[in-house]
């Protein structure tokens, strides 16, 4: 993959210039997507997650100048407040949190007989008491500047059941309440809590978790036809609620799923069975 040129984006709008960002997950996949679209938009961006090789490849490719990675476990408090304290330390400043690290069960046995009580907790630690420990954190050095922006990324298993495992659906679920505290809690601080929840992509970890081809990925429903989504389009809507341009919406679900949470296809005047 070629090196990052962010001088090339410069007659680009600089969304985020002069924000310090932190990613969570940040080092594959979407988590990825976002960090290079948040360095493209102006930001300098920690990317924090347990992959480390990739976390550090990914920094070189950015550039160090623009990306530093930390190793952190959001399940472990100690690694979630090292991070912030990296984050303020290098950029005296924390402007915007994306809580993207998550993690699935196996869908494979996905009658709730069949769950074990320790996946179950393993994926909550992950899903949603991680976000909890990051924004708790993130909160102690946003209040004393009066301002901030939190991106929850949840999923189209934060509104609708039968998607995914017991264990993902009730942490996403479960994520939109913690949004909505979160933004009650530090609105009067002047700090925004927002969720993004995408529909399927087709990336790696799609590809893994519901064992489909390209094949496969291409026939996955979607609402509106001849239409994918892409990382990318995540990526765009976390620089929006990230942004100043969102500066009056906070304790909202921004579904990026194609009106798939809000129709239903299979009964109605549009029926598209």
């Amino acid at each position: 993959m070629a090196t990052a040129s962010f001088s090339d984006t410069a007659h680009d709008a600089k969304r985020l210039e002069g924000k310090v960002v932190l990613i969570t997950g940040g080092a594959r996949g979407l988590g990825e997507c976002m960090a290079r679209m948040f360095c493209k938009h102006g930001a300098k961006v920690v990317i924090a997650d347990i992959r480390d090789q990739q976390g550090l490849a990914l920094q070189d490719t950015i550039g160090v100048e623009f990306a530093t990675y930390v190793h952190c476990d959001v399940t472990k408090e100690d690694d979630v407040e090292n991070v912030v304290n990296i984050a303020i330390s290098k950029y005296q400043k924390l402007d915007i949190i994306v809580n993207n690290a998550a993690a699935i069960d196996d869908y494979r046995n996905p009658s709730i007989i069949n769950n074990d009580v320790s996946e179950f907790e393993r994926v909550l630690r992950v899903n949603l008491t991680g976000p909890f420990l990051v924004i708790k954190h993130a909160a102690r050095v946003m209040i004393p500047e009066k301002k901030g922006s939190i991106v929850n990324v949840g999923s189209v298993s934060s509104s609708v059941g039968g998607i995914a495992t017991h264990a993902y659906t009730s942490s996403k679920h479960g994520l939109i309440g913690l949004t909505k505290n979160a933004a009650a809690d530090l609105g009067k601080f002047g700090i925004r809590v927002n969720c993004l929840s995408p529909y399927f992509i087709a990336n790696d970890a799609a590809k893994e978790f519901f064992k489909l081809d390209e094949e496969g990925c291409l026939n996955v429903y979607s609402n509106l036809k001849g239409v994918h989504l892409m990382e990318e389009d995540v990526a765009q809507a976390a620089v929006y609620l990230a942004s100043d341009e969102s500066k009056y919406i906070s304790g909202h679900n921004l579904a990026v799923d194609g009106g798939f949470t809000t129709i239903n296809p299979i009964f109605g005047v549009f029926s598209q069975s």
